[in-house]
């Protein structure tokens, strides 16, 4: 083939491409913008206070989690989960200790995040 040709390309023979589709990709649970927005709030108020340091988020096929960390290589402090699974009946949102007890459970994100941010009471 000469500088300038455009090579035809095989058809039908053994070396011919085949065209395949992507696979789908799985399915899985996410926040949405103004969850994810509620929930980055709360952490970089929480991260000025010096109680927080740093974050991870997981996208599963049954739900998505927030975990909250005070040092990177601990375990996490908290999980914010959110379960579609669960929102006809207890409420798709969680707070979760490190032990795995469940602070609180609802409907709403925003209720359910105030038990993380409540006010310190300070004694003199």
């Amino acid at each position: 083939m000469s500088e300038g040709e455009i090579a035809e390309p095989m058809r039908g023979g053994p070396g011919s491409a085949h065209i395949l589709p992507f696979p789908a990709a799985p399915k899985q649970v996410a926040f949405d913008r103004k969850e994810l927005q509620t929930i980055l709030n709360l952490y970089g108020r929480m991260v000025a206070a010096g109680e927080w340091r740093d974050y991870a988020i997981d996208f599963m096929p049954d739900k998505a989690v927030f975990s909250i960390y005070r040092r990177s290589s601990e375990m996490p402090l908290y999980r914010i989960e959110k379960d579609p699974k669960l929102s006809k009946k207890q409420g798709a949102y969680s707070v979760i200790v490190s032990t795995g007890l469940i602070l609180k459970r609802g409907h709403e994100l925003d209720r359910v995040l105030r038990v993380l941010d409540k006010p310190k009471v300070v004694s003199n």
